[in-house]
């Protein structure tokens, strides 16, 4: 019988709604232990930073339409990983050989702690800020420096420029996650070009996995810098806008010698065919995603104006999830979140006692959220602002 996307999202080929979760919703938060809660199909999931859409129809489309080749190799598939590697390349006006694939952003993070550090050859990165890079460094015995933020909870670029000097690699996530700031398109390049003045030799990776949900108009992606500056190169992923969180497909962009250097870790058929399908469709729907940031930008705003009402804020969120001030306590707040059915983010030290992390979930999902932030945040503040470090 042949697979239609009607058969696709119905009969066998349905999701358990019991295990949403699996799909990608909810990883980050069961990866924290949090598994039996994650298995509650009621729950709504702002925990994550995932898209609550999921990916679109077309893309949908393009994996029923591929799925008869599920049993190959994506590189005896049609949609192989260079045509990919092709559409992106031209996307952003690079060679083919200034561009690689992974499995998600995650494993081009990872990989490029390992292509372009050592244990004399520091990592250099915010903190908290995504955590893929710093582990791995942890794990391969990778000295890390770690760079605080200033006053707005912007990552300090003087501190992230002095830490670089005789690094292997600088990770400046922009935005950045968890604190959801971000740094104009100027202030990009002027650190960049320190940098490279500072320490000549090292990488610089700039992690734009937020980018599609960015409006301040001063921002711009780094992309042309990466593709015309030696050591630079930029990161995206498939999981936030796109909404293919459960797929894992990444790609980085840049300077020719730094993504040879990395694709040479690359797992092999790490995008399977159906994933190089969607990610194919996807890429080439920009409309989608322009509806997706006027969705997120919506929905951002009404749960800012939320909590302002409340008498509370927290930063210049350009993403979709924001980094709220609650004046207590996350877990305290987390908890009471999670027995009304709404879990938020984890701790982010050393903002665990003052900040919480709260994803952009749908209009519906966020003003019932709402409603029980009200409720556990009823009653006095319990601790002072901390500020930057």
């Amino acid at each position: 019988m042949s697979l239609t996307r009607r058969r696709l999202l119905t009969g066998p080929f349905a999701p358990d709604p019991g295990h949403a979760w699996i799909a990608a919703r909810g990883r980050e938060a069961a990866r924290a232990g949090d598994v039996e809660a994650q298995a509650a199909a009621a729950l709504i999931r702002i925990s994550s930073n995932e898209n609550p859409l999921g990916p679109g129809a077309h893309v949908v489309a393009a994996i029923a339409a591929r799925y008869p080749e599920a049993s190959l190799y994506p590189g005896n598939a049609t949609d192989r990983e260079a045509s990919l590697v092709g559409v992106l390349a031209k996307k952003f006006g690079a060679r083919d050989e200034q561009v690689t694939l992974g499995a998600g952003s995650g494993e081009l993070l990872t990989n490029a702690v390992r292509a372009f550090t050592s244990t004399s050859r520091p990592l250099v990165t915010a903190w908290p800020s995504f955590e893929a890079p710093r582990d791995t460094a942890k794990k391969i015995g990778t000295p890390v420096r770690e760079v605080g933020f200033d006053s707005a909870l912007r990552i300090d670029l003087d501190k992230l420029v002095e830490a670089s000097k005789g690094a292997g690699l600088v990770f400046f996530c922009n935005p950045n996650n968890p604190t959801a700031t971000v740094h104009g398109k100027t202030a990009v390049a002027d650190t960049v070009k320190a940098i490279r003045a500072a320490s000549p030799d090292t990488v610089i990776l700039l992690d734009e996995a937020y980018h599609d949900y960015v409006t301040d108009p001063a921002y711009a992606t780094a992309m042309p810098l990466a593709v015309s500056t030696p050591n630079v190169f930029v990161a995206r992923t498939f999981s936030k806008a796109h909404g293919m969180a459960g797929l894992r497909a990444g790609y980085a962009v840049g300077d020719a010698r730094v993504i040879s250097a990395l694709a040479a870790y690359k797992m092999p058929n790490g995008l399977g065919t159906l994933t190089l399908a969607a990610a194919m469709a996807s890429i080439a729907n920009t409309a989608h995603i322009d509806a997706e940031r006027a969705r997120n930008t919506e929905v951002r705003a009404f749960t800012v104006k939320a909590f302002a009402d409340m008498g509370l804020s927290g930063t210049a969120s350009q993403a979709n999830f924001l980094f709220m001030d609650i004046k207590r306590p996350a877990k305290g707040f987390r908890d009471a979140c999670r027995a009304a059915g709404v879990l938020v983010g984890r701790d982010f030290p050393p903002f665990e006692q003052q900040y919480c992390r709260i994803s952009v979930g749908t209009m519906d999902e966020m003003q019932k959220a709402v409603a029980v932030f009200r409720t556990a945040l009823a009653g006095a503040p319990t601790t002072s602002r901390q500020g930057g470090r």
